[in-house]
């Protein structure tokens, strides 16, 4: 029986190489509960994509299992939507047309009244109207594309939402204005997330729990980072939660520091224990309150 919404189990993936085989990542176990947002950190190589595409049902891991709602994942599915960040918009379709087609597929009984109106609900969330919604996404900006991207898959209200740097390409001015849309849709919809990214302080403002991978070859998931900051979030006050900056000097510290050093194949011994054990917890933030806490009655 699994105990998570989303539950992955001692996960590999390895490749045929010259000589033997390359493992990328191994030993990944964690769960992600219903209507959780959750990041995953790497540096390049460390396999985060190859994760996201098994959770898609795009690629079928070496060894271990994904369950998700109860029942094992095999193959794509419209219970999963997935955003890339090379927007995968249908060239020939409008704006409009893109998000009818993953309605239609995911309701197909349904009139064209009701196929319109749901996806103009989801275009609306995403601030896309005014007539961009009637363009092809040739005459579209890069920001308005990726717009569309993520309101067609909110639009088929999949059970697990996979972003994949959804706004890597992006300027900062239009990567932070629809960060802030995605929380508040997710904060409504009650959407469970899980989403690669290299950018420490969009996960902070995004996520729940932030899972850290070390670098490859044998990358490993080495810890669950909790984000312990109310809801609702936004970019200016962020910054000024007492919690957010010592969540921020943990998460840099291991991407420039203990990724390397936690890396590589783990001794044959201590093998047999991380194979299904899920990455330590951690809670920066709670941690820095009871060493103040801590300093503060020292001193008295």
């Amino acid at each position: 029986m699994t105990k998570h919404f989303l539950e992955i189990d001692n996960l590999a993936r390895r490749f045929p190489a010259k000589q033997g085989e390359l493992t990328v990542f191994e030993h990944a176990s964690f769960g992600i509960d219903k209507g959780k947002f959750v990041c995953i950190i790497g540096h390049s190589g460390c396999g985060k994509s190859t994760i996201m595409n098994v959770l898609a049902g795009l690629d079928t891991p070496t060894e271990g299992h994904v369950f998700m709602d109860g029942r094992e994942v095999s193959g794509p599915s419209l219970d999963r939507g997935v955003v890339f960040q090379n927007y995968s918009l249908l060239p020939w379709l409008t704006a409009l047309q893109n998000v009818t087609f993953g309605v239609q597929a995911r309701w197909p009984n349904w009139s064209k009244e009701q196929v319109r109106e749901h996806s103009y609900k989801y275009l609306d969330m995403v601030g896309l109207g005014g007539g961009a919604e009637l363009r092809k996404p040739a005459q579209l900006s890069g920001g308005m594309r990726q717009r569309v991207s993520i309101a067609r898959a909110f639009a088929i209200e999949p059970k697990l939402l996979l972003l994949d740097e959804p706004f890597g390409a992006l300027d900062a001015l239009t990567r932070g204005t629809i960060q802030e849309e995605l929380l508040k849709i997710c904060d409504a919809t009650n959407q469970t997330v899980f989403m690669i990214t290299h950018d420490v302080d969009e996960a902070i403002l995004l996520a729940d729990r932030i899972l850290l991978m070390t670098n490859g070859p044998h990358a490993r998931i080495a810890e669950s980072v909790k984000v312990d900051i109310d809801h609702p979030r936004d970019r200016s006050s962020i910054i000024h939660d007492p919690g957010y900056y010592p969540i921020r000097n943990h998460l840099v510290d291991f991407l420039v520091r203990r990724s390397k050093e936690l890396s590589g194949a783990v001794a044959p011994e201590t093998d047999a224990q991380a194979a299904g054990a899920h990455p330590k917890i951690v809670n920066p933030a709670a941690d820095a309150t009871a060493g103040n806490t801590s300093a503060e009655h020292s001193a008295a």
